[in-house]
């Protein structure tokens, strides 16, 4: 591990000290870090274009004017707070750093910054170059620092390459948006994958959908970097190169800004699935319920299609089953939510081993929301953990007589935008498990991290150096307690990534200790075996009884 004093150095690629919201943010970040140094500015002096060529460009751009009158709709009225592309200038936050102004060679698409710059910039001994700037980089300036330049994608080089970003994902219906954060090399496409990241796609809107996943990916680099500083090169790029082991290609076209005809056909596809979609919504409505089976044996049951509805009457959802069996009978621990309400509490209902079950009962009540109500057993005290980020706390509860009346215990975390916190005890150690939104406007979908401590009442839970362990809204959010079989761990998660609760993974538990985390999917199960279910998110056994909840439709008014 590195001394202290020794920061990494970075020098930034810029095009102005005007810059969008996320990425003045992340500069910021930084900058107050302790494990970076921003030692030079290399700021871009280059003209947008001569005379000549401004004439050829308007002629370009003349194709391109309903690109541009739907993206200027669509930031008026998809309005976003915060706004990740906001201009602030970074002068007011980074302080006194040199600033080496290049004009570079320009070809088509590409930028050669001159060699005279190139040795200045590399008397600054930088580690990282960060690309916040200049067009595709090629030429000397790639190797001018020690580690490269590193660069973020705005989509998922494996589907979309080229750009607009976050453009194309919304008008193809894509479920997911990736993005990338790779260092340069000559081969356009062919760099390092230092990070990467999934985050569900806006239905409708290009400027929701590229607002929440800037956001989120501001955070990359400052960790990506802090592992540098922490671990050192040779170990860094000794995981990066296994990580980045297997051939990758890529069989889809090389996307653009569309022109006039491509996206007339682009909007009236986009008016037809939505009027198509909210057509259906005047008959038919989402709510969540509840499904169940029981098993001949002490085991999870794993045909979903024989699992037995209990429906809520049409005012309510039911949903985030927990369940805990005591005296010979089992408790089902749900969200339940009053639509007229829209502001969720904790219940309980009871269920025989024949399968009878009583009316839900209120056990957990606030002002803010809560939900999914994780309930674990320690030394044979009774807590639960619901979620409650309206708080932006993870608040601890104890049973006192159970199975309804509960106490508050303590608070894990404070100023955290967390959502379904679940714990397990191993290896003498408690290990929280939660979903973190770290940037304001960002989803809480995608990321999860990982915590631990030897104390469940807990101040100082440590984080694990690998967060997020996960990034990927696919797999990340956690569904249900972590439970064990056949002598292995096994963590259920959500699949958000066409809708929230879409549908549900199993993830084997390869490796959990302080350094290193490691999980694979073993099973993917998606809503397919009942055509009014639209999504199925938690997944709880105990002893022979296993429940789950789903996105059911049902109709307004008969």
């Amino acid at each position: 591990m590195r001394q202290s004093g020794n920061k990494i150095k970075v020098g930034l690629l810029l095009n102005s000290f005007l810059v969008p919201a996320w990425t003045y943010e992340m500069i910021r970040q930084l900058k107050n870090s302790d494990y970076v140094e921003i030692v030079v500015l290399i700021k871009n002096e280059a003209k947008t274009g001569t005379p000549s060529n401004k004439l050829k460009a308007l002629f370009e751009d003349s194709n391109k004017i309903l690109y541009k009158l739907y993206r200027k709709l669509d930031r008026k009225i998809f309005k976003v707070s915060p706004d990740a592309f906001q201009r602030k200038n970074i002068q007011d936050s980074i302080g006194d750093v040199p600033v080496i102004a290049t004009t570079p060679r320009q070809t088509k698409y590409s930028d050669y910054i001159i060699k005279e710059d190139v040795e200045k910039i590399k008397k600054y001994k930088v580690d990282v170059l960060v690309r916040l700037g200049f067009r595709i980089l090629r030429g000397d300036i790639l190797t001018a620092a020690n580690y490269g330049i590193w660069s973020f994608h705005h989509g998922d080089n494996k589907v979309n390459r080229g750009g607009p970003p976050g453009f194309w994902e919304v008008m193809n219906n894509e479920p997911e948006t990736g993005v990338v954060l790779q260092i340069l090399t000559e081969d356009l496409d062919g760099g390092l994958n230092l990070f990467k990241s999934y985050s569900l796609t806006d239905r409708v809107s290009v400027n929701r959908n590229t607002n929440n996943y800037y956001w989120k990916a501001l955070s990359f680099l400052p960790a990506k970097l802090k592992e540098l500083w922490l671990v050192g090169g040779s170990e860094f790029f000794k995981k990066a190169s296994y990580e980045n082991a297997e051939l990758q290609f890529y069989d889809k076209p090389l996307y653009k800004d569309p022109g006039n005809f491509k996206m007339l056909k682009l909007i009236f596809r986009k008016i037809i699935r939505e009027t198509r979609i909210r057509s259906k919504d005047i008959f038919w409505f989402d709510q969540w319920i509840l499904l169940y089976r029981f098993s001949t044996k002490p085991e999870p049951s794993t045909a979903f299609y024989q699992f037995k509805k209990i429906i809520p009457p049409k005012d309510r959802i039911w949903a985030d089953p927990f369940v805990v069996q005591k005296n010979g009978n089992y408790y089902i621990f749900i969200e339940e939510l009053f639509f007229s309400e829209n502001n969720g509490h904790i219940s309980v209902l009871e269920m025989d081993s024949k399968g009878n079950y009583s009316q839900p009962k209120v056990v957990l009540k606030n002002e803010h929301h809560l939900s999914y109500p994780n309930i674990f057993e320690v030394e044979d005290e009774i807590y639960m953990i619901p979620e409650c980020n309206a708080t932006k706390r993870i608040d601890l509860y104890k049973c006192i007589d159970f199975p309804y009346q509960w106490e508050f215990a303590d608070t894990l975390m404070e100023n955290v935008h967390a959502v379904d916190s679940t714990i397990i005890y191993k290896d003498n150690l408690y290990w929280l498990f939660t979903n973190i939104r770290q940037n304001a406007g960002a989803s809480s979908h995608d990321e999860l991290f990982l915590f631990s401590s030897t104390n469940l009442c807990s101040k100082n839970w440590k984080s694990h150096p690998a967060n997020p362990i996960i990034s990927d809204v696919k797999r990340a959010r956690p569904a249900g307690k972590i439970f064990e079989f056949n002598e292995n761990l096994y963590r259920p998660s959500q699949n958000c990534s066409k809708h929230y609760g879409y549908g549900l993974n199993f993830n084997k538990i390869e490796i959990l200790t302080e350094e290193n985390y490691k999980e694979t999917i073993i099973d993917m199960v998606l809503p397919d075996w009942d055509n009014n279910l639209k999504g199925v998110h938690t997944f709880n056994f105990e002893n022979k009884l296993t429940f789950i909840d789903g996105i059911y439709r049902r109709a307004r008014f008969w």
